[in-house]
């Protein structure tokens, strides 16, 4: 056979092809170069950014939220630094043994944290939140890839459930949810800050490169609440409450001077360093979110108008005999009938139809506006959450037995702040201030309600009311002159008729006497243990706050240490129901 052998011959390219191909690929050379040099030297951003993604973080840093603290610089709400422990699903790695132990210290099953840490697409997710730092050092000590501490802050309550409703409280990522907290969250949350660090691929920091944004720490906030008369009014009440058998009940204490809130005390409460099965009711700050019709505590009123109009003075009588009047089709009629009563005697023994009868003596305008002037159906301004503005109705609206309502309290609706506030006319001949929960460094204006001749003149019927032969002699404090007034009134039923077993037992008043410098308004709600008379019921806790408050303030005696003089034992109780 004969072999045959191919030569391969070699590839010729033209001269123009060749040319082209060359010039093809020096091009192509050149836009890879100046794609180079565009993204290296001209716009090298983008590959910084991709570069930095793989390995740097921006981490937040929190805030410390401000401290809230009373008028002499007590804390109510601090923030402690606290540790959250989180994970990195995908960067996790961890074992039976250690997955035992940080179940056990993090108090979660283990099948918790293993569901936890097998979400899918997630890079973040917390295992628990706000840990003592004790606690998360023995976490950290278990050095599990993927699982980190994180520092948070934790808000702590030191006056607990007695200062509760008033200064609030803030959910778990420290934004304020109740009470002042949440009135002044964007003055006490501060501003977070961020910084950019390097971490390696398990998420451990290896440097700290820079600080983008300082934090911003929270501003301090000044209540004008005194924690030692915040406590003593919680634990007067808290005594009359269970005393009692009590649905509810409240406390205010004013500055006479200043218009501000020295106590705000709660019944039923809680306690906010524990957010877990709070009830909700109980967050509410019923001295300004609930409202009430306040009975004879606004007969003093009726009064101050019935002596500005000219129609009557202090010993004006009037005939309350045989103790019960119609106006309509309805009957107004007084517990314990009398004859012929002045009218600082109607407020004395809190006489329905005496003060009935004063009230349609005068024009209705005559009596809305002083109740509109104190403050009655118009917001407080207090700045509180959930503040209730009350109800009065206009007075051309008003029917005889409307207007004869009104005199004794019924048929309006305020707040227990409300009531103590419009107490100031009677307190500082006349004037009326607005009320503040925050410390005031000056001198708040004052607005004149009536003349201060006839405050000092209600002043005087005022004081009456707790001697021998008033509705509250309990309310007598050792050493101090004491005026007040008292309320027994019934509750609206569901169906909207008076119930005749519930009452608001109440006592509104001051002291000295001489020299006023306290208001202490009480409520009770529905006292159900016999006694439920507001004399009975609210003027001990009046007397026992207000004579605590009354010290602790340093306020100089105006009366002599003998000065409580109680009735005897055989003499008729003064009641009321209104």
């Amino acid at each position: 056979m004969t072999s045959v052998t191919a030569k391969v011959q070699p590839l010729r390219l033209s001269g123009l092809r060749a040319r082209s191909i060359l010039a093809l690929l020096l091009a192509g050379f050149a836009v890879l170069t100046g794609r180079a040099v565009y993204l290296q030297g001209l716009h090298d951003d983008f590959l910084q950014q991709q570069g930095e993604s793989r390995y740097g973080r921006i981490v937040e840093m929190p805030a410390t939220r401000g401290m809230i603290s009373d008028r002499n610089n007590e804390p109510l709400a601090i923030s402690t630094p606290v540790e959250s422990v989180w994970a990195s699903p995908a960067n996790a790695e961890i074992n039976p043994q250690q997955l035992a132990q940080l179940a056990r210290l993090l108090e979660l099953q283990p099948a918790e944290i293993t569901q936890r840490l097998s979400g899918a697409g997630s890079d973040f997710v917390y295992l628990k939140r706000q840990l003592p730092p004790e606690l998360a050092q023995q976490v950290a000590a278990l050095d599990i890839p993927g699982v980190f501490l994180q520092r948070e802050y934790r808000r702590y309550y030191p006056a607990s459930e007695s200062a509760a409703q008033v200064v609030g409280m803030t959910d778990i990522d420290g934004k304020g949810q109740e009470g002042l907290e949440l009135a002044f969250d964007d003055r006490v949350s501060g501003q977070p800050g961020s910084r950019r660090v390097i971490k390696d691929r398990l998420g451990h920091i290896v440097e700290d490169v820079a600080s983008i944004r300082a934090a911003k720490p929270g501003q301090d906030l000044t209540l004008s609440i005194d924690t030692n008369i915040q406590y003593l009014a919680y634990r007067e009440l808290k005594k009359a409450v269970i005393a009692n058998h009590a649905k509810a009940g409240s406390v205010v204490v004013l500055d006479v001077q200043t218009g501000e809130v020295l106590a705000m005390a709660n019944l039923p409460s809680y306690n906010p360093n524990n957010r877990e099965q709070v009830d909700p009711h109980n967050k509410r700050n019923r001295t300004v979110t609930d409202l009430f019709e306040p009975g004879s505590t606004l007969k003093p009123f009726t009064a101050a108008a019935a002596l500005e109009s000219g129609l009557f003075g202090p010993d004006t009588m009037i005939q309350t005999a045989p103790g019960w009047m119609r106006v309509g089709s309805r009957t107004i009629h007084d517990v314990d009938p009398s004859h012929a009563l002045t009218v600082a005697q109607v407020i004395q023994k809190s006489s329905n139809v005496g003060a009935a009868k004063i009230g349609l003596a005068m024009p209705a305008e005559k009596l809305w506006e002083i109740f509109n002037d104190v403050g009655f159906g118009v917001p407080l301004r207090s700045d509180f959450p959930g503040e209730v503005s009350g109800r009065l109705r206009a007075y051309h609206n008003w029917r005889p037995i409307d207007q004869a309502a009104i005199s004794y309290g019924y048929g309006i609706s305020v707040s227990l702040l409300q009531l103590a506030r419009a107490y100031l006319i009677f307190a500082t001949d006349g004037e009326i201030k607005p009320v503040s929960l925050i410390k005031q460094d000056a001198p708040v204006a004052a607005v004149r309600v009536i003349d201060a001749k006839v405050a000092r003149e209600v002043r005087k019927m005022l004081e009456l009311v707790v001697e021998p032969g008033g509705t509250a002699p309990h309310a007598q404090i050792i050493g101090y002159q004491v005026a007040g007034k008292t309320g027994t009134a019934h509750k609206l039923g569901s169906g909207g008729e008076y119930a005749t077993d519930k009452f608001i037992a109440s006592f509104v008043g001051f002291a000295p006497a001489s020299a006023p410098r306290l208001i202490v308004a009480v409520t009770i709600d529905e006292p159900s243990a016999g006694q439920y008379y507001g004399g009975a019921v609210a003027a001990p806790v009046f007397s026992a706050v207000t004579a605590g408050a009354l010290r602790i303030l340093s306020v100089p005696t105006d009366a002599p240490l003998n000065n409580v003089v109680m009735p005897p034992p055989s003499a008729p109780v003064i009641r009321e129901e209104t």
